[in-house]
């Protein structure tokens, strides 16, 4: 069979299966390729490691049958030197061929009648979920997340309802994501993988909506995004008791610039990079001081910024990167940080805002 396909939707679509696949050294060969599968006038890009799985559809004008698993490596660094267009795909003699004028790519084909089947979740009824709401709630817990994959609970997104809202929460043991949003879709408590989730956003920009489907036997989820699925077998295992680590009350609020005070801790990170990543930030009427941790406790850097500040001074210290992290990822113009204590979790919080909270464990330094 010969198709005829645009260089640049090979390429992409091929790229974003890789993700999908066994880096890993494993006996099963075809779960490091993807399939490639051609019927009734579509061709079907086909990627899963069992744990995540992707489908594409692509339309074509050709009618013929076709089904093979390619490494997906080579193809995707041969497609990527040729010039745009359209090329020509076929098989022959058990190799996979991709023509460009009078330029020829031959790849080994791998064993296709191994390869596992897609989850049965399109059956299951689907939910609509806006793109904008999807893409906000997300973007405000995926950096939290861990990737540490030892704690696999710790790698999820964390999906639950209360009273009439939806909570969406994420934790990495040492920082805390959590956004409440009224409960407009009715989603089931589910934990799905964080990385998993920023693949479906990515495909999803140029969408209004996309489709959710469940399936509670399987314990699968799917994301369709247009001629575009993603599935995902949840996570099972327990999400820690996250209200627990939220302070109930606080002894000083300080609210600040977030532009501002991301430019300062880049500034100052710059210095604390050599000694484990920890700044000093302290509190006092006039403003916000921050300095890098040493060794001798003496550095000399510093910035200072100039805070609205209600209660007690106070002094504390962050990993610099969670606290950019969330700067970095916040819209907001002014946010607040809300503190209890040296030792006890902070608070940050967007300005005006009720929806959604971030989470910082200090480091314990020596007063």
């Amino acid at each position: 069979m010969n198709i005829l396909i645009d260089k640049d939707t090979l390429h992409g679509v091929v790229s974003l299966a890789s993700k999908f696949t066994i880096n890993k050294f494993t006996t099963t060969t075809h779960l490091q390729g993807v399939l490639i599968k051609a019927e009734k006038k579509e061709l079907h890009i086909v990627a899963t490691d069992l744990n995540l799985y992707f489908h594409k559809k692509i339309k074509i004008k050709e009618s013929g049958t076709l089904r093979v698993v390619i490494e997906p490596k080579t193809l995707i660094e041969y497609l990527s030197f040729l010039p745009a267009g359209k090329i020509n795909v076929e098989v022959k003699n058990n190799q996979f061929i991709v023509i460009k004028d009078k330029d020829r790519g031959v790849f080994p084909i791998i064993e296709a009648a191994d390869f596992p089947p897609l989850p049965k979740t399109e059956k299951e009824e689907s939910q609509k979920i806006n793109v904008p709401f999807l893409s906000k709630s997300l973007s405000q817990v995926l950096f939290a997340a861990s990737t540490d994959e030892s704690r696999p609970a710790l790698t999820g997104i964390n999906f639950l309802t209360q009273d009439s809202e939806l909570l969406i929460v994420s934790t990495d043991g040492f920082r805390l994501s959590l956004v409440r949003k009224n409960k407009e879709i009715d989603i089931p408590e589910i934990l799905i993988p964080g990385r998993f989730l920023e693949e479906v956003l990515k495909e999803a920009k140029e969408e209004k909506d996309v489709f959710l489907h469940y399936s509670e036997g399987d314990k699968t989820v799917l994301f369709k995004v247009g001629d575009t699925s993603f599935y995902s077998r949840l996570i099972e295992g327990e999400f820690p008791a996250f209200e627990k680590v939220i302070p109930s009350e606080s002894k000083t609020t300080v609210l600040l610039d977030r532009e501002e005070f991301l430019q300062k801790i880049r500034r100052v990170a710059v210095f604390a990079r050599e000694y484990s990543n920890i700044i000093i930030v302290e509190v006092k009427k006039e403003g916000v001081f921050i300095s890098p941790k040493t060794d001798s406790g003496v550095s000399g850097s510093s910035a200072f910024q100039e805070a609205d500040v209600d209660g007690e001074e106070q002094k504390i210290a962050f990993n610099f990167r969670f606290v950019y992290d969330f700067l970095n990822n916040s819209k907001a113009k002014k946010i607040s940080m809300n503190i209890l204590r040296s030792d006890a979790p902070i608070v940050f919080k967007e300005d005006g805002k009720k929806d959604f909270i971030h989470i910082i464990m200090p480091i314990r330094i020596n007063a």
